[in-house]
């Protein structure tokens, strides 16, 4: 299993299209993979988890992934909360 901390730096933060987009990112991947912000650990591959978190810009969650591609899953998702 692999963890990172990472700063989300969307300008919008994660609102529904850019949630869509992550869980499109994410569902590339056979590993499992959640998201951890403050008390709240939801599914990154399920879009009505990720919505109840309600992401803003600035905010820092962890990311953790599970699998045979567990590090190439945390890089992409990297990717896209810091690059768009």
């Amino acid at each position: 299993m692999t963890k990172k901390a990472i700063r989300i730096e969307l300008e919008t933060g994660l609102e529904a299209r850019p949630v869509a987009m992550l869980v499109q990112v994410a569902s590339q991947y056979d590993s499992s993979i959640y998201v951890e912000c403050e008390s709240k650990k939801v599914n990154a591959k399920s879009i009505m988890g990720m919505m109840t978190l309600g992401l803003v810009p600035g905010e820092q969650l962890i990311v953790s992934a599970d699998g045979t591609d567990e590090e190439k899953a945390i890089e992409g998702i990297e990717k896209y909360l810091t690059e768009g």
